[in-house]
């Protein structure tokens, strides 16, 4: 072949052996041609199809990754009715409908209780408890020094603890009555209702829910108005009355759906209403959304229990005295004197520290030592009440994972629902989280200071709301964060403080309604109170 070729004169590409014709050449030429688009339509199919497969394996392998992520937060796997096949098929249908994903329950541990696995993690809490230590050596030479004697009556506490019988009084009865109340209402509302359509039966029931969220929101206000319980008592009081609130929510939402879809002739339906243990169970684990079963452990550890009922005992004298010994000294002339701008800015900054450390305190004690004391005592094994807030680099994420408990309920029961009323406007899903989120701290700021200075409100739905459109990654943007964190802290503790003493020191601005919404820092008159 390659002698024929060399003897071939060549003519437009090809070579022209002796005896052969133009028809001949043209022939050879369009077979040439068709040879080479055939190879080239393959080559190109053959392209497209390993490109498809690898994105189909791509995507196979990256589904395979999140549930092994989700098998390691486990720990012990998946229990009771959840699998990886619930896992994969929600999120199937994420991508199908643009439906959002449900809260997916599992056995796993708060990330300080692995991180505190790490020596070097372990390290920085032992540090935190010398620094306790030291406070507490601190208050005590203080007190030896300047007054002679040790003053071991913690005065901040037993005030802001005051009345603590009236406190459990109403423990009990808010507790007795999604007892006693609920579950029977509920349960009779269920069983007698009609299978088919909403009906007056509905709605009557619908009514009586409301009429019953409304009775248990305004009876501890009343309460903690006529008893003039102190502000620590009146944040346990406040604190349990909207956990409870939700937690009732939670379940009449869950199972309201099952029961107006429950089919009397269905053979095969489950029970509409759950059993009363249940619901007895699931008022005192530490999660706001409802299901039917959840994880669990095998067995209690006692030792954990108690070690974690320490370190919020050791939290709370920790948070008294950076009360006794950096906010108070700042705030307690105030009232006696006129206050400057210089006066304020100092105190701004003066309080961002103390301030910062406290909110560290709190959620070190709630969030992590609170819940899992009560998870390990119920055996609750989902422990994920908290994330990695500390490492966020926008305030998105750390709305996300700075409170997981509450975050899971306002994303169920709210976000959720208001996307389904509105599925193209997400946003005003966001916007009714965030509103819903600032009136409920607000409220308890105000049943605590017994006035409305709504600082915390603004600022959350103000800097706090529009601060979750920037996003960013890398060290600068978590410094950023937590630079907001400080000087935000900072300027809520002065604000509340200022307004907390002129409230004590300075005379009514007038004897009705108003003077609770008049900030009273802003109007004291000192010249008066001198002469």
């Amino acid at each position: 072949m390659s002698e024929e070729n060399s003897t071939r004169p060549k003519e437009n590409g090809f070579h022209k052996l002796p005896g052969e014709s133009e028809e001949d050449i043209s022939w050879i030429k369009m077979k040439s041609q068709m040879g080479y688009h055939r190879i080239k339509s393959q080559a190109q199919q053959l392209k497209q199809d390993v490109k498809q497969s690898f994105l189909q394996e791509l995507d196979s392998l990256v589904d395979g990754f999140l549930e092994e992520v989700d098998l390691a937060e486990g720990k012990e796997g998946l229990t009771n009715n959840v699998s990886f096949s619930d896992i994969s098929s929600s999120r199937k249908k994420k991508r199908t409908n643009g439906e959002l994903p449900d809260k997916v329950f599992m056995a796993r541990n708060s990330v300080l209780t692995d991180l505190f696995k790490i020596k070097d993690v372990k390290t920085i809490y032992h540090i935190f408890v010398a620094i306790l230590i030291v406070f507490s050596l601190n208050t005590l030479v203080y007190d030896l020094i300047n007054e002679g004697r040790l003053n071991l009556s913690f005065d901040l506490i037993q005030y802001g603890m005051g009345k603590f019988s009236k406190v459990m009084e109403l423990w009990m009865c808010m507790n007795l009555s999604t007892v006693l109340v609920v579950y029977p209402g509920f349960y009779y509302w269920s069983m007698h209702r009609k299978p088919g359509k909403l009906g007056g039966y509905d709605i009557a029931a619908a009514i009586c829910y409301i009429l019953y969220q409304l009775v248990f929101l305004v009876w501890p206000i009343v309460y903690i108005k006529d008893n003039a319980l102190p502000p620590g008592s009146s944040i346990i009081v406040t604190s349990e009355q909207i956990r409870l609130m939700m937690k009732v929510h939670a379940f009449v939402r869950e199972n309201a759906v099952k029961v107006l879809k429950y089919k009397k002739d269905d053979q095969s339906s489950e029970p509409v209403c759950p059993d009363f243990s249940k619901y007895l169970y699931f008022l005192f684990i530490p999660t706001l959304v409802y299901r039917d079963s959840y994880p669990r452990t095998r067995s209690i550890r006692w030792s954990y229990v108690v070690s974690n009922f320490g370190q919020v005992l050791a939290c709370l004298f920790y948070t008294y005295y950076i009360f006794e010994r950096f906010l108070v000294p700042v705030f307690r002339n105030f009232g006696r004197e006129h206050i400057t701008a210089k006066a304020l800015i100092l105190s701004v900054f003066g309080s961002m520290l103390p301030a910062t450390l406290v909110l560290v305190l709190g959620f070190f004690a709630i969030l992590h030592s609170w819940f899992n004391a009560f998870a390990e005592m119920m055996t609750f094994a989902d422990r994920m009440f908290y994330k990695d807030w500390w490492n966020s680099t926008s305030f998105a994420n750390y709305y996300r994972t700075w409170n997981i408990v509450v975050h899971d309920w306002l994303y169920t029961y709210i976000y959720k629902d208001v996307s389904r009323l509105s599925p193209k406007k997400r946003s005003l899903a966001m916007a009714c989280v965030f509103f819903i989120s600032a009136v409920a701290h607000e409220y308890v700021l105000i049943m605590c200071f017994k006035f409305f200075y709504p600082v915390l409100f603004v600022m959350f739905m103000g800097a706090g709301f529009g601060f979750i459109f920037f996003k960013g990654v890398g060290r600068g943007w978590n410094v950023f964060l937590w630079l907001m964190l400080i000087m935000g802290n900072g300027m809520l503790m002065c604000l509340y403080s200022l307004e907390w003493y002129a409230r004590q020191r300075c005379p009514e601005n007038m004897d009705n309604f108003l003077d609770y919404l008049i900030p009273r820092s802003w109007t004291c008159d000192f010249e008066a109170m001198e002469g």
